[in-house]
């Protein structure tokens, strides 16, 4: 494989020459304290960090940079850390921050392609962060390794292991029927989440973590280390030196994100029952690369996939014990059958060489193929009258006893309205939940508020599960019959805008079907009566956002940013 020259680097378009530019350029590093021999001839590695006092997730990627620059300064390079936004999933950011995903993936490709940058350390991990900058630097094209902030410790409560969202989700719950105290949940606020990282169930952090570095987007085994582990510091430094070797080498997302790569990232989501989000970014990662992957082809891949790893929500262990089980890498050891292993990752070895020593250590944690957690992937693809485009449940995390079920509406038009109205409607444990006004546009950027709580009524009869239907997305950490991305969403006219109180709904996850029961004429009847909601968002991001997403089905990104075509480089002269 040939290698880049130093006069072939990016950044030299930037530096070298006598041009008036050049001499400016070389003037504000010397600014900056950086003498030529630092820089000059070395690739610059852009240091996107994600990190920011709001966010929890991140809190340790400051000193997690400074490893990061170690192993650049080893290699040879030059790093220049790059602050960029930390989204901080759906803790503080409202009314969520999937609204601001491909503001960052913007962000990111900008920043990259407007610096003189050779490579990039893309430095994220919660939630939205992880596909917004693969995003980013997919569409920017320059050498790029992830960094996952990895997965806090696991919570304590009174003797007993705690998941972050799924025992918070739990509690609140028992909260509401009257089981737990305040005092109690007070306590559970100390215990749920005890150090940085993101969650350490199998949520939407640790599932994209994952897809990363299966897609060869990380070194290996870097998406499962626990962010306070010595290991994780490691990890960051042998990145910062990889990154200057693959600037030299030329890998570039484009070599790396192969459709090939995708089916295997499906296939990986499916074997760790991984978030349902994970559908919408990884459509719309794949766009980016130039891949076409579909909702078909996540449900056609789940029929012949198992879900080995007993992680919750899905199933009793967390992301502490999933490390020590062997990690990502032994997972992927055992599903060694359905993955192509001839391809390259960004350690610069194929998949299958970096597999090669691969163990699990506890087959408790990480299931033989003859011992799975479920015989099929953990997430299903419905269709039907009420969802043309498509929708999502994740049913390894359902009650196995709602997953045929046709029962009457309880619909709210928006999440005002369910807040304002879910413990004084009139429903059984029979009735579905529809939660409508919550898609990309209606939310807007679809928010979690996919897991409708269950009224208090029927909680405190002990109901812990109903069927519940929406155009939004839920936790990655979240459980229960949850029907959610229906598509089209309701704020553009689809069939969900249209449910009436009392109407008969039917989910039936084997028939992969979701069907409202009234005949095609009534239904086209009341489509052609529907009015839409009036535009909320005259101006600024919220206004764009409105005018260029896309649905769920097409991964949320914006047309603009979806769409095929090279952006010329900047003129550095």
């Amino acid at each position: 494989m040939a290698r880049k020259s130093p006069s072939q680097l990016r950044s030299a378009r930037w530096y070298n020459g006598e041009g008036l530019r050049s001499f400016s350029h070389r003037t504000r590093t010397r600014q900056l304290g950086i003498g030529a021999e630092e820089h000059l001839g070395k690739p610059v590695i852009g240091i996107l960090n994600t990190w920011s006092e709001i966010n929890p997730c991140h809190i340790h990627l400051r000193e997690r940079a400074e490893a990061v620059k170690r192993g650049v300064w080893q290699a040879g390079g030059y790093p220049v850390e790059l602050p960029a936004s930390a989204l901080c999933g759906e803790t503080f950011q409202k009314p969520t921050a999937m609204l601001y995903r491909n503001l960052l993936a913007m962000e990111a490709e900008e920043l990259l392609r407007s610096y003189p940058v050779d490579g990039a350390v893309l430095m994220g991990g919660c939630d939205k962060t992880t596909p917004a900058l693969l995003m980013g630097a997919t569409s920017a094209g320059i050498p790029s390794i992830f960094v996952p902030a990895g997965p806090m410790l696991r919570g304590n409560w009174r003797g007993r292991t705690l998941g972050s969202g799924s025992d918070m989700w739990r509690a609140w719950d028992d909260k509401r029927a009257g089981l737990v105290d305040s005092a109690q949940l007070a306590e559970l606020e100390d215990g749920l989440a005890r150090s940085p990282g993101h969650c350490m169930t199998m949520g939407t952090a640790s599932t994209m973590t994952s897809v990363a570095e299966v897609l060869g987007m990380t070194l290996p085994g870097a998406a499962s280390i626990p962010a306070v582990d010595s290991g994780h510091s490691r990890m960051a430094a042998a990145s910062g030196a990889r990154i200057v070797e693959m600037v030299w080498e030329d890998l570039t997302p484009a070599t790396l994100l192969t459709p090939e790569a995708f089916t295997d990232a499906v296939v990986t989501v499916l074997a760790l029952g991984g978030s349902t989000n994970a559908v919408i970014h990884l459509i719309a990662m794949a766009g980016r690369a130039g891949v076409a992957l579909s909702l078909s082809d996540f449900d056609e891949i789940a029929r012949g996939v198992p879900v080995l790893a007993d992680i919750q929500p899905s199933g009793r262990f967390l992301m502490e014990d999933f490390y020590y089980a062997g990690g990502l890498r032994g997972l992927l050891s055992r599903l060694t059958p359905w993955l192509h292993l001839d391809r390259r990752v960004a350690s610069g070895w194929t998949l299958g060489e970096s597999l090669a020593h691969a163990e699990v250590f506890d087959a408790e944690v990480i299931r033989p193929l003859d011992n799975p957690l479920a015989k099929e992937g953990g997430l299903a693809v419905l269709n039907g009258n009420l969802a043309p485009a498509g929708a999502v449940i994740k049913h390894i995390a359902a009650d196995e006893r709602l997953l045929r079920h046709t029962g009457p509406a309880v619909v709210f038009d928006s999440y005002a309205d369910l807040q304002a109205r879910i413990d004084t409607v009139e429903a059984t444990a029979d009735s579905v939940l529809v939660l409508r006004g919550s898609g990309p546009q209606g939310g807007p950027g679809m928010p979690e508020h996919g897991m409708i709580p269950i009224p208090k009524r029927l909680l405190r009869q002990g109901v812990r599960d109903m069927v519940r239907i929406s155009d939004a997305r839920m936790s990655g950490t979240s459980f229960g019959t949850c029907v959610l991305h229906v598509a089209p969403e309701s704020h553009v006219g689809g069939p969900l805008a249209v449910v009436r109180d009392g109407d008969l709904i039917t989910l039936d996850v084997p028939a992969r079907r979701l069907d409202i029961e009234i005949s095609p004429e009534e239904l086209a009847a009341r489509l052609a009566t529907w009015t839409p909601s009036p535009d909320r968002y005259p101006r600024g991001y919220t206004a764009l956002h409105a005018e260029h997403i896309l649905q769920a089905d097409e991964g949320c990104d914006f047309d603009f940013l979806a769409a095929r075509g090279e952006t010329p480089e900047p003129d550095a002269t």
